[in-house]
């Protein structure tokens, strides 16, 4: 399976939220994420050694659904706050039990200045 391509905007200075769901299959039904994992990255570019901004089922920034096949994405507002930089590129890949990854979803991602501080 190919990684979809989506873009994702960060407003500055908020709390960003995302939720997905994987669904696969004819007819499609949400993938089964028991015991996986997942891990996102925010680079500038795709070649750049530098992580922008890193999410994982480790950190809290992302929680998986189980059963339902939900992938929810979390940036609090003071982190967002944080982020001096408005481009980038992201991925994100899910780990099974077994230790196999699927590269999910990947894009551009855009960060909208907060005039408001």
């Amino acid at each position: 399976m190919a990684a979809a391509k989506l873009k994702l905007t960060i407003e500055q200075g908020a709390t960003f939220r995302k939720m997905l769901t994987w669904k696969a299959g004819d007819p499609l039904a949400p993938v089964n994420l028991t015991g996986c994992a997942a891990r996102m990255q925010i680079r500038a570019t795709l070649p750049s050694p530098v992580v922008l901004h890193e999410l994982t089922t480790d950190n809290g920034g992302i929680t998986l659904g189980g059963t339902a096949g939900t992938i929810a994405l979390y940036i609090s507002d003071e982190q967002t706050a944080l982020m001096a930089w408005t481009t980038g590129v992201w991925d994100i890949e899910i780990i099974t039990a077994a230790g196999d990854v699927t590269r999910l979803l990947y894009g551009p991602v855009t960060v909208s200045p907060e005039v408001t501080r």
